[in-house]
């Protein structure tokens, strides 16, 4: 779904982020899963970096603001309740979906203040 003709890459936001992601790969079977989840969530982004849930300004935790400097931020649902955080920059000629984090549906409700039984 290309709405013009700038590439889209899909890069994780630093070093340690990559290599958890790439830790899942050689982990035990959940771990495993977890990793056929993101690449899935991966590919789905190269079509169309905007497939995730735009989450409205106000939640986007001040952490991420000041720690990567960003002003929108999408999850991703996964499955088993896993969501994929991350946000989109783009320049006249490349579409960046940059991967922040993921995590388990708790520690996203804790994350962005909801309320955890």
């Amino acid at each position: 779904m290309k709405q013009d003709n700038r590439k889209i890459f899909v890069i994780f936001v630093d070093d340690k982020t990559k290599e958890a992601y790439d830790k899942l790969k050689a982990g035990k079977f959940e771990d495993k899963e977890l990793y056929e989840f993101i690449n899935r969530a991966i590919d789905d982004m190269k079509k169309n970096p905007r497939v995730g849930i735009h989450l409205p300004k106000r939640l986007i935790p001040k952490e991420y603001v000041q720690k990567y400097g960003i002003n929108n931020l999408y999850k991703y649902d996964l499955p088993n309740g896993w969501r994929l955080i991350y946000t989109i920059k783009g320049s006249e000629v490349e579409i960046l979906a940059v991967i922040l984090e993921w995590f388990d549906h708790k520690n996203y409700d804790r994350k962005f203040g909801y309320k955890t039984s």
